[in-house]
């Protein structure tokens, strides 16, 4: 498809999984996540890729190159390429966000159900 419009918001807010990626364009790539209570992505560096992380529901910390910053809802984070850094949940509920890598990080259409699920890859 050329091009992708969606209520971002309520796809973020809807997902359930550890991620899924929503759309792949050349340059960039949409995907959404959900953390549950005590969860994170994991501290990783992405050498050549930009990410902006947005966060819709919940609240936790995020990490860059080891400064550790409160976030909640309506926060965004954009790292740029070669900064160390993770997203934690520390709530007692569900955290949900929506993140654009450029370029691309997944293959297209990636689904991951659980964190578990992402490791294994």
């Amino acid at each position: 498809m050329n091009g992708f419009i969606t209520n971002i918001e309520k796809d973020t807010l809807d997902n359930s999984f550890f991620r899924r990626v929503l759309y792949t364009a050349k340059n960039s790539q949409l995907v959404v996540m959900a953390l549950n209570p005590g969860e994170e992505i994991g501290e990783e560096v992405h050498k050549e890729h930009d990410q902006f992380i947005r966060i819709e529901s919940g609240e936790g910390e995020v990490t860059l190159d080891g400064v550790v910053r409160f976030v909640k809802d309506d926060f965004a984070i954009v790292i740029p390429a070669g900064v160390r850094h993770n997203v934690k949940n520390t709530a007692d509920g569900m955290m949900k966000l929506y993140t654009i890598y450029s370029p691309p990080e997944h293959l297209d259409g990636t689904v991951h159900q659980t964190k578990e699920d992402a490791l294994k890859e």
